[in-house]
């Protein structure tokens, strides 16, 4: 077994794989890019860290300017709250006592939003923060399309806001929606009018908590496949946008994001050939498909045929084709159904390992 150390300062060639890398020039460029679109329109970012689950690309993020975090569940909140994260929304609902109290108990350590999108939830949240002798921040979460989690807009959001005004250990900071039923329309037209037409029901609806002196200061929402959108709207104060810091195929040829570049790359080897395909060494369990199939890299001749448990079948489509023991690199069809399949990334510049990155976020589910 190989210390991830022992990787350092390798050059692309002597790198075992299956190997999950990082240009860093790229990612740094990706990062530059986000953090000073969101500044030019004076909107803060709180990134969504489920793509990497990485405590020191969080600390990245906020240097490069984000105003906090994005997780996805709770225990990935502690993670970075133990890692010296101050500034935390769990864009998530959390229902259970013990996730609950947990979740009272982690105010003491970082200022910890999370989305709540049920009036039943706020005499649980109540609890649970009298028995931590904390005061938790909420988001509502609102419906805005996706018919996914939360509250219907307007008057239902309205009912939800006011009976979290009355709890005194409960603080209401604003709302939060995500636009994510509008990523794939075409052409870029449709798409920035059902954008529009979904983060208005954000804005109508936060109109209506303050005319009934109710407090609204944030306004969360935006992916990576919508940033460029949502953080132009009026009214959004923060966005979301995480998975751009990486990017991948599905991004770029389903969501239509042209202004990021591939930094997240899988490192393979070809360990068998026949006359119509190549195997190279990752399959399933290295990279998925399940969203989107991985991209070659560099190269015009493979195509996927299939990927199974720990191979990955190619057609060579044409010339010769890779030979046995040639590195073939894949851009992540999508990053945040890859990343967590791995321990580490390695962080490249100029062909060399210069960073190793662990994920301490892998199997943080509950």
């Amino acid at each position: 077994m190989i210390d991830s150390a022992e990787l350092l300062g390798r050059s692309i060639d002597q790198i075992p794989t299956p190997a999950l890398l990082v240009d860093l020039e790229v990612f740094e460029s990706n990062l530059r890019r986000l953090a000073a679109f969101c500044q030019a329109h004076q909107v803060a970012w709180r990134p969504h860290t489920k793509a990497h689950k990485s405590p020191h690309i969080a600390r990245l993020q906020l240097e490069a300017g984000a105003c906090g975090i994005t997780c996805a569940k709770l225990s990935e909140a502690e993670l970075m709250a133990e890692h010296g994260i101050g500034d935390i929304l769990i864009a998530n609902q959390i229902v259970t006592p013990a996730k609950l109290l947990r979740l009272a108990q982690l105010q003491r350590r970082a200022k910890v939003m999370v989305a709540v999108d049920n009036i039943q939830a706020v005499p649980l949240l109540r609890d649970a923060a009298q028995r931590a002798h904390a005061r938790i921040p909420l988001l509502i979460e609102v419906d805005i399309g996706m018919k996914r989690c939360g509250v219907q807009p307007g008057l239902e959001a309205l009912e939800l806001a006011r009976s979290i005004c009355q709890a005194p250990e409960l603080i209401l900071r604003g709302l939060m929606g995500y636009e994510g039923h509008v990523l794939t329309l075409r052409p870029p037209e449709a798409k920035s009018a059902a954008c529009a037409q979904a983060l208005n029901l954000l804005i109508t609806t936060r109109d209506l908590l303050l005319s009934h002196g109710l407090p609204v200061e944030t306004i969360s929402a935006g992916g990576t496949g919508s940033y460029q959108l949502t953080a132009t709207h009026p009214g959004i104060t923060e966005i979301q946008a995480g998975g751009g810091i990486f990017m991948d195929a599905m991004y770029r040829q389903v969501f239509s994001v042209t202004d990021l570049d591939y930094a997240l790359t899988i490192l393979t080897t070809v360990t068998s050939r026949q006359s119509t395909h190549v195997v190279v060494d990752a399959g399933f369990k290295t990279m998925s498909a399940f969203h989107h199939p991985p991209q070659v890299l560099g190269r015009e001749d493979l195509k996927l045929r299939y990927l199974s448990a720990e191979h990955g079948v190619f057609e060579i489509e044409a010339g010769p084709g890779p030979q046995i023991g040639e590195l073939v690199q894949f851009v992540a069809g999508y990053s945040d159904s890859t990343t967590f399949l791995h321990d580490f990334f390695l962080g490249m510049r100029q062909g060399k390992v210069e960073q190793v990155w662990e994920i301490l976020g892998r199997g943080k589910l509950y």
